[in-house]
């Protein structure tokens, strides 16, 4: 990319350009449902367009979802935010993708630009893979595409992102991971941590991985053989998804404590779960 600072408009462009591609290209791998589009305001101020498409020949339900918001955020939300001034712009792309078959990994991306009003901006993101049933070459090749995503900016990068990934995506109640990891970062603020050129760079080359890796996985995977045993252990696993996104997930939080749309902000939720 160019090495001049990109503005806001810049980045909030760039983002609802990489939902429609990432869109496009789930529905060609699919074959069998399209997106359809939900646009909203957000009555503080902003919106987003949530997508979602359900029912396809691969995807049960898959949301990828847009929003740039910008207003006033209650005082506890900015206490937990560290953030002296309660003034913020927030953009970003959310992905969840919840498979039929219990053989195609679920997936998870998220990648967001933050501007405080007190002149303070950062990026954050992350990718992580959650298996029904492990595929170890599978996970290595997504951590290998992850590593080369990272070095191309930090050759520190990888190791740091993978394990705020892997103390990020844990179910203290359960003492469980939610998978086989990714990579997660959060608050790399600009002049701190690199210019804004960097960071936008660093958010889009991580955001690009998506895509072309999880769709060769769902050619590779869909139509591996299964039956109701497999389908009931997706379930169940399906369970601890649900119980982090809703518990534990800064998203998820963010959204609601700033009045964010709720149907936007639980459409990473599965289609069907169970407990038992």
């Amino acid at each position: 990319m160019s090495t001049s600072s990109p503005s806001r408009a810049d980045i909030t462009a760039w983002l609802q350009d990489f939902q429609t591609r990432l869109c496009q290209q789930l529905e060609a791998a699919d074959g069998g449902a399209r997106f359809g589009q939900d646009d909203w305001l957000r009555p503080g101020g902003g919106g987003g367009h949530s997508r979602v498409l359900e029912n396809g020949r691969i995807l049960e339900k898959g949301g990828v979802g847009f929003s740039a918001v910008e207003g006033t955020m209650s005082e506890a939300a900015a206490r937990q935010l560290h953030m002296p001034d309660p003034h913020f712009y927030a953009t970003g792309v959310s992905v969840v993708l919840h498979p039929r078959s219990p053989r195609v990994p679920i997936i998870h991306m998220n990648v967001r630009y933050f501007e405080a009003g007190n002149g303070e901006a950062w990026v954050g993101g992350g990718i992580d893979l959650t298996p029904i049933y492990v595929d170890e070459a599978q996970a290595r090749r997504f951590h290998q595409q992850l590593k080369a995503a990272c070095d191309k900016h930090s050759p520190a990068y990888y190791a740091r992102f993978h394990q705020w990934a892997d103390d990020y995506f844990f179910l203290p109640h359960r003492q469980e991971t939610r998978g086989v990891g990714g990579i997660f970062f959060d608050r790399l603020t600009v002049g701190k941590d690199g210019s804004a050129a960097e960071l936008f760079s660093l958010m889009q080359d991580v955001a690009e991985v998506f895509g072309p890796f999880y769709t060769q996985l769902m050619h590779e995977n869909h139509a591996l053989p299964f039956g109701e045993r497999e389908e009931a252990w997706q379930t169940l696993r399906r369970n601890r998804y649900a119980e982090f996104n809703l518990a534990f997930d800064r998203g998820t939080r963010f959204g609601l404590e700033t009045g964010g749309r709720t149907e936007s902000i639980l459409m990473s939720l599965p289609p069907r779960c169970g407990w038992s």
